[in-house]
């Protein structure tokens, strides 16, 4: 198979996935982390009514600006246990993949949608 990747196995079942909740949120503040390990942002996001707003440190400080973040939809796993990261509590983990250079790039919808709306 060369020049094809091969199929990849799987691992986790439909179930297991739908148990993972992902939810579009928007963020509505952003603040320096100057004591995280790798560079990053505190985000405030906000998930609607039945959720409402969660914290999250993420490292996207290589390609975002504060300005950037500010009103931006974004993807996020809301029902992993909160993660104490130095003296910030991250209540949901923002979900992005790494570019060529390996800095994050956030996952986020491509038209608007309802805050809160899962990932199906």
């Amino acid at each position: 198979m060369s020049g094809m990747q091969q199929a990849v196995e799987p691992v986790i079942n439909f179930d297991q996935f739908q148990a993972v909740d992902i939810r579009v949120g928007r963020i509505v503040a952003v603040e320096a982390f100057p004591q995280a390990r790798k560079p990053a942002w505190k985000l405030t996001i906000d998930f609607g009514a039945e959720i409402g707003t969660k914290r999250s440190s993420a490292q996207l400080v290589a390609r975002y600006s504060e300005q950037d973040l500010l009103g931006r939809l974004v993807m996020a796993v809301v029902n992993f246990p909160p993660r104490q990261i130095g003296p910030f509590m991250s209540e949901v983990l923002t979900l992005g993949v790494p570019d060529s250079e390996g800095a994050v790039i956030l996952l986020t919808p491509d038209q608007a949608v309802p805050l809160g709306g899962r990932m199906f």
